[in-house]
């Protein structure tokens, strides 16, 4: 059975992309893109690394930008950054029977409650999977076991998540600043690798 994973390149959707491919399913990587900025490199690049497909999945740009308008006027991101990735889920149940991603038991967004995981996954026949039942110290700890992860600061080029192409929009709308007193800048892991067994 195929798997689709929305995929960042980071070690959340790297470690539920392994863990299904060792359940035996046929997994894709999939990153959402809306067409302003090629956000997905860094995601194509971890998932070739990996041995694993990967996919772009072409999102409608009114999507972005409706996102961009909420979080300019909440001003801070998780409504937006929520919708997207609801909005991803929906795209991605198109042509996959099970959806998975990275979201684990403390991340604030983006995340489903347990509601909105029944519905989606009852409007559509799909079946859904995340780490919710995964903290950070636990992913750290079997991501360390296995895969070399690269942490830096973000910037457009070394992540796919989907705040690259809101931060993109966002800059060209309302300027840099904006952008940054939005999305500070924080670190970001990246899978550039498999860990070697020593």
């Amino acid at each position: 059975m195929k798997a689709c994973v929305l995929y960042s390149g980071g070690k959340d959707s790297s470690l539920v992309a392994f863990i299904l491919k060792n359940l035996g399913y046929e997994v894709e990587l999939v990153t959402l893109n809306f067409g302003y900025y090629p956000s997905w490199k860094a995601a194509a690049e971890s998932s070739a690394i990996l041995g694993f497909k990967h996919r772009i999945l072409k999102a409608k740009p009114h999507v972005l930008e409706d996102a961009v308008d909420t979080i300019i006027n909440d001003g801070f991101p998780n409504n937006g950054i929520n919708h997207l990735h609801k909005y991803a889920l929906e795209l991605a149940a198109n042509n996959y029977k099970l959806i998975a991603d990275g979201t684990r038991r403390d991340d604030r967004v983006p995340k489903l409650d347990f509601n909105e995981i029944q519905s989606f996954e009852d409007r559509n026949g799909v079946e859904y999977i995340n780490l919710g039942g995964f903290g950070h110290k636990s992913i750290n700890h079997l991501s360390k076991t296995l895969f070399n992860v690269k942490k830096e600061l973000t910037n457009r080029e070394n992540n796919s998540d989907y705040e690259i192409e809101i931060r993109f929009l966002i800059s060209k709308l309302e300027g840099e600043e904006m952008a940054f007193k939005l999305f500070p800048e924080h670190l970001q892991s990246r899978v550039i690798g498999w860990r070697e067994n020593e």
